[in-house]
């Protein structure tokens, strides 16, 4: 929903995986260029993992991970989709399968697609930063793929490419509290995820829905993780889902006799969205009362009914994960020693971008 603050931020996920597919390109031919044996049939499947490694994402992404099926997310069913598709090619795809979930042998091929310091990191930084305009984002993606080099089996990045590291995680940080986490945005996520439950609820209780044949699937079906991992129809009906699905849907349940439905999908497509308050301790629970009590007078509801309308979430943001086992960003020193770049920097806020920050947010309709 970033596009409701930053409206060129139309680009497609199928960007971002070419986008990532490119940069694989780029680092196998600099790993080669330093020595270290990537086989032909390495190349390959590490290309495959890179392009289909966010497959699994439904519509609307993040923001809708766990509205259709709870407690399963998108890594599980990218891992599925591959599982499938490997069967399909008659096996062709094991290759990127190990390399995609850390089996196969050499790991720092592993970290290109999954790390602190990944090619998917490295390119939605800098394609959502362009396509939003918000400059702070930018990184210098060529400069540190042409840092890359592999010690004991794992990613480095040389001595000389620590400022580029350091911008790289600054960035990353300032991205997700002025884009990904900005208030108007989660406004947004927050409205669309309200609506999906209780067109879900409606469902449950035999309303007849407006809905594709994939959509009615997820309304009428309340599929766990273990039925989703199973394959078969869970996974064939959520492959043909897309934004449209819901957004068609949406528009529709405008006119629907539910009048909460309704209320919700109104805000939604008029951009009614709800007023979003972000501070770093959670609000007085008095005050969220009384909130709620004036939006059952002011939209004639319920107890039950005002919880979409007025509640509360934190959110939370951590640029860099210190104790992060085999993701952790090493920098390669000129006596060939490998350290943390936490230690290595000597910018004194870095460490501090290893804290999780958590902050609370309240939401309720601007007309309270």
């Amino acid at each position: 929903m970033t596009h409701l603050v930053y409206p060129g931020a139309l680009h497609t996920r199928f960007h971002h995986a070419l986008g990532a597919m490119h940069l694989m390109s780029l680092a196998i031919e600099i790993l080669r260029s330093k020595g270290h044996d990537i086989t032909r049939t390495e190349e390959e499947a590490a290309t495959i993992a890179i392009l289909l490694h966010d497959i699994g994402h439904g519509p609307f992404s993040h923001a809708l991970e766990h509205s259709l099926v709870k407690e399963i997310n998108h890594e599980d069913i990218s891992m599925l989709i591959m599982e499938r598709l490997n069967t399909e090619f008659k096996g062709q795809l094991s290759t990127a399968i190990e390399i995609f979930t850390g089996r196969y042998h050499k790991k720092f091929l592993h970290q290109l697609i999954s790390s602190q310091l990944d090619l998917d990191r490295m390119d939605y930084l800098n394609r959502d930063s362009f396509f939003t305009g918000v400059s702070e984002g930018v990184i210098s993606y060529d400069r540190i793929i042409k840092m890359f080099n592999v010690a004991d089996d794992h990613l480095v990045i040389e001595e000389k490419g620590i400022y580029s590291i350091e911008k790289f995680l600054i960035a990353r940080r300032l991205m997700y509290w002025q884009v990904y986490l900005h208030k108007t945005v989660i406004a947004g996520e927050q409205l669309l995820v309200k609506i999906l439950k209780r067109a879900k609820e409606l469902a449950a209780d035999g309303e007849e829905m407006f809905a594709t044949p994939a959509l009615q699937h997820f309304l009428k079906n309340d599929v766990k993780k273990d039925e989703f991992l199973e394959g078969g129809i869970h996974l064939l009906q959520f492959a043909k889902l897309d934004d449209q699905d819901i957004f068609a849907s949406v528009k529709v349940w405008r006119d629907h006799p539910d009048r909460i439905l309704s209320l919700l999908c109104n805000m939604l497509v008029d951009r009614h969205l709800y007023k979003t308050e972000i501070s770093n301790d959670a609000p007085e629970e008095s005050r969220v009362q009384m909130i709620r009590e004036n939006a059952q007078i002011s939209l004639e509801i319920n107890q039950d009914e005002a919880f979409y309308f007025v509640f509360t979430d934190v959110i939370s943001n951590r640029a860099y994960n210190t104790g992060g086992g085999n993701s952790t960003i090493n920098i390669l020193m000129k006596n060939n020693e490998t350290t943390d770049i936490a230690k290595a920097s000597d910018l004194s806020n870095l460490e501090s971008l290893d804290k999780t920050v958590t902050k609370h947010i309240l939401c309720y309709p601007r007309i309270i």
